[in-house]
C-alpha cells in the first residue's frame, strides 16, 4: 500500500512527466536568467521572459494551459492591447530632441528598416512561409517586440510565440550581436569621428512635433496609427508640461506593469512541445539575421552620410537605426568611446534611435496594409 502510494506520488510528479523539449527550453531560461542577472544583459526584459518560460515548462504545471494564470497574460498580447501601451511608455520616456535637431537621422532610421524587407524575401523565397508569416517574421529586423507582437496578432497569431521570444530576445542581446557588426563595417578613423554638438531645440518644437508625426502617419498608413499614435501621446504628455502626472505614470507604473504582463506571457508561450519545431528554428535564425542585416543597413546609410557631409557624421551612429530605444544608442556611445574615450555620441545615436522606433511602427503598417486587408 505504501510503496504503491509512493509510485502514484511519483507518477504525478513533475519529474515522471518531464520530456526533453521542456527540459531543454527550462536550460535556456537559466541561460537566459544568468545573462540578465549575472551579465546584466537587459533584466528588464530577460528576467520576466525568462522566469515565464521557466514556468510554462514545468511538466504539470498548467501555467499556459487554456484557463491558466499565463494564458490570460497572454490574450492581452493577442488582442493587440499590451503593445500600444508600451509605446505609449515609451513615448513618455523619449527625447526626440536629438531627431527634431538633426532630421537626416530619418535616413540612418529607414536604411535599418531594410533588414525587415530582406528578411520578408528570404522567409518567402527560401523556407516557403506565406506572406503573412513572412511579415511577421521579417519584422524581428526592427528590434522592436511591441511591433513584432501587434504585427503577428493581426497576420500570423499561429506564430506568436516564436516570433515574440525571438524578438525579445535579440532587443535584450544588442549590446552582444551589433560591436562585431560595427566594428567590421567602419574603419578606425570613421570610428574616432568627433560631432558637432546639437543645436537646442525649443518646447514648441517639441510639442508640435508628435501632433505633426501623428496626423502624417495615420493620413498616409492608417494601420501603423495605434503604435505611432500611442507613442507620441506618451511623448506629447512629456512634452507638453501639462500633463507631468499622465507622463509619470506612463513612463513608470504603467510601462513596468505592461511589462510584467508581456515579458511572462512572451516567455511562457515558449511551451518545449509546440516551441521546438523546425518552423520556430528558421524563425529564429530568420530573425537573428534580420536583425543584422538592419544594423548593416544603418551603418552603410551613416557612412554614405558621412562621404556626403566631408567627414562630419560618425557611422556607429547609424547601427542605432534598429528600434531596441535606448540599447541601441548606448552601444554606439560604448563602442564609440573604446576608440576615443572623450568621444560622445550618445545624443547623436538617440537621433537615428528614436527614427528607428517611428520607422519600425510605420513598416508594420506597410505590411498590414499590404497583407492584413486594410
Amino acid at each position: 500500500m505504501i510503496i504503491e502510494t509512493i509510485v502514484e506520488f511519483f507518477g504525478s510528479s513533475g519529474i515522471a512527466n518531464m520530456d526533453y523539449k521542456s527540459g531543454i527550453m527550462i536550460v535556456v531560461s537559466l541561460v537566459f536568467l544568468y545573462l540578465a542577472i549575472n551579465k546584466g544583459f537587459e533584466p528588464l526584459l530577460l528576467v520576466p521572459i525568462a522566469f515565464g518560460m521557466l514556468l510554462s515548462n514545468m511538466p504539470l504545471s498548467g501555467m499556459f494551459d487554456q484557463g491558466g494564470l499565463f494564458y490570460w497574460f497572454y490574450q492581452l498580447n493577442k488582442m493587440g492591447i499590451l503593445p500600444p501601451l508600451i509605446f505609449m511608455g515609451v513615448g513618455a520616456m523619449t527625447d526626440f530632441g536629438p531627431l527634431i535637431a538633426n532630421p537626416k537621422s530619418l535616413l540612418m532610421g529607414a536604411g535599418a528598416q531594410f533588414g525587415i524587407f530582406t528578411s520578408f524575401l528570404g522567409a518567402v523565397l527560401l523556407a516557403g512561409f506565406n506572406a503573412q508569416e513572412a511579415a511577421s517574421i521579417g519584422i524581428i529586423g526592427g528590434a522592436d517586440g511591441p511591433t513584432a507582437i501587434f504585427l503577428t496578432t493581426k497576420l500570423a497569431p499561429h506564430l506568436l510565440g516564436a516570433i515574440a521570444v525571438a524578438a525579445y530576445s535579440y532587443m535584450a542581446l544588442v549590446p552582444v550581436i551589433q560591436p562585431p557588426i560595427m566594428k567590421l563595417l567602419t574603419t578606425k578613423k570613421e570610428r574616432v569621428i568627433k560631432m558637432d554638438q546639437l543645436r537646442p531645440v525649443s518646447q514648441r518644437e517639441k510639442i508640435i512635433f508628435p501632433i505633426m508625426v501623428t496626423v502624417l502617419v495615420s493620413l498616409i498608413l492608417p494601420a501603423a496609427a495605434p503604435l505611432v499614435g500611442m507613442l507620441m501621446l506618451g511623448n506629447l504628455f512629456k512634452e507638453s508640461g501639462k500633463t507631468l502626472r499622465l507622463s509619470d505614470t506612463a513612463a513608470n507604473n504603467l510601462i513596468n506593469v505592461v511589462t510584467i504582463f508581456l515579458g511572462v506571457s512572451v516567455g511562457a508561450s515558449a511551451v518545449g512541445p509546440q516551441f521546438l519545431v523546425f518552423d520556430t528554428v528558421m524563425i529564429i535564425i530568420l530573425g537573428v539575421f534580420a536583425f543584422m542585416i538592419g544594423t548593416a543597413g544603418g551603418l552603410i546609410i551613416a557612412k554614405i552620410m558621412n562621404s556626403l557631409t566631408g567627414g562630419k557624421i560618425n557611422p556607429l551612429i547609424g547601427s542605432a537605426g534598429v528600434s531596441a530605444v535606448p540599447m541601441a544608442a548606448r552601444v554606439s556611445q560604448k563602442v564609440g568611446q573604446e576608440e576615443l574615450s572623450s568621444n560622445f555620441l550618445l545624443m547623436h545615436a538617440m537621433g537615428p534611435n528614436v527614427a528607428g522606433v517611428i520607422g519600425s511602427a510605420v513598416a508594420a503598417g506597410v505590411l498590414l496594409s499590404m497583407f492584413g486587408g486594410y
